[in-house]
């Protein structure tokens, strides 16, 4: 009798669990949902002469699906139709004119009128594809200095063209991007477009000034492995378009290349600033000797323009010993890529300087 007693008990714990627990799963379920949806974003659109592009770059923010959103473009002090481009969208965004002060400013005086959880600084000629926030939201927490997606390369009438930015074989974790930062100063992150910053990690640096680098995303994507975690989204959620006229096409001076050795500099500097805010040890120039992609620059510049190379210590012998040694060192990338990138930094140090420029072009054209 006793032994039936229990089991009854049993039972009706069992119920009352189920009960509870199904009422308790579905109130987290909820409150994920109702978390989720109050997440806020700021989109900030930076435009500068971009009359052909801007308007579809605002209505791809403004058709995302998402109920808290705000479309902030900050025209820095465009000379062709841009503005009547801009105010044509009326109060459905926040437009602010200014004179002409470069891409940073223009980016400082769009955070300074942001209200977002969540920032992004969309380039004028780029386009969000349909989701996109919901992706993010999706995977958004505490903790986070950003979420970054894969950005599709894509021509002037939005028909793609070579691979993605960047190219993922799989998403890397948190940690693992912290691992690659810490032995190489890299990590596969698409530019300004692709990435989702969180509003605290901002504040803790913004606004930006002239020791920072003038493009944001280059000092934002530096400084962001020291100061939170950042998740990827290995999916095409924005297409980047090539058209020519962009400032990261890379052939169209001989001084782009010693341009980025500085770049990469400043941003060594700000991930020094970063560590500093964090108190954790920060990474010395020797760093900077140490990264594929890097070291690709040095060796353009080494050959195009070795009176402008701005890296202290750096030669083209010592750019020679370090394409040796980088199969042998850990990175993002895979051994048969750092094999090939060892074999084109060695041939382009060595071959006579018109054969120089054609592997430089040919690599940096694609």
């Amino acid at each position: 009798m006793r032994e039936e007693e229990n089991l009854k008990k049993v039972f009706i714990f069992i119920e009352n669990y189920e009960k509870t627990g199904s009422s308790l799963f579905e109130a987290f379920l909820k409150r994920s949902t109702v978390m989720e949806k109050n997440i806020s974003f700021s989109i900030i659109i930076p435009n500068y002469n971009y009359e052909l592009y801007v308007k579809e770059a605002i209505e791809s923010a403004l058709e995302q699906d998402w109920p808290n959103k705000e479309v902030i473009v900050v025209d820095d002090g465009s000379i062709d139709g841009s503005r009547q481009v801009i105010e044509s969208f009326g109060d459905r965004i926040i437009s602010v004119f200014t004179e002409n002060r470069g891409q940073r400013e223009a980016n400082n005086t769009g955070f300074s009128r942001s209200s977002g959880d969540i920032i992004i600084f969309l380039d004028s000629d780029d386009i969000l594809l349909p989701g996109m926030l919901k992706e993010i939201a999706a995977v958004w927490r505490e903790g986070l200095s950003k979420v970054q997606v894969i950005m599709q390369r894509v021509d002037a009438d939005k028909s793609p063209i070579g691979r993605t930015i960047p190219k993922y074989d799989f998403s890397p974790t948190p940690a693992q991007i912290r691992s690659w930062v810490q032995t190489s100063f890299e990590y596969p992150s698409p530019p300004a477009s692709g990435n989702a910053w969180s509003r605290t990690f901002l504040e803790a640096f913004f606004p930006l000034d002239e020791t920072y680098d003038a493009f944001t995303d280059s000092t934002c994507i530096a400084m962001a492995p020291y100061m939170g975690d950042i998740i990827t989204i290995a999916k095409p959620l924005v297409l980047y378009r090539m058209h020519g006229a962009n400032d990261s096409q890379m052939t169209a001076k001989e001084t782009n290349y010693s341009r980025e050795v500085a770049r990469g500099l400043k941003r060594l500097e700000a991930a020094q600033r970063a560590c500093f805010l964090k108190n954790l040890p920060p990474p010395d120039i020797n760093i900077l000797f140490r990264g594929s992609n890097f070291l690709q620059f040095r060796v353009a510049s080494l050959r195009l323009t070795p009176e402008l190379h701005p890296l202290p210590g750096d030669s083209r012998m010592r750019a020679f010993v370090d394409s040796i040694m980088l199969p042998f060192r850990s990175g993002f990338q895979k051994i048969t890529d750092r094999f090939l990138i060892m074999a084109w930094s060695v041939l382009t140090l060595l071959v006579p300087d018109r054969l120089a420029r054609f592997l430089i072009r040919k690599r940096y054209s694609s």
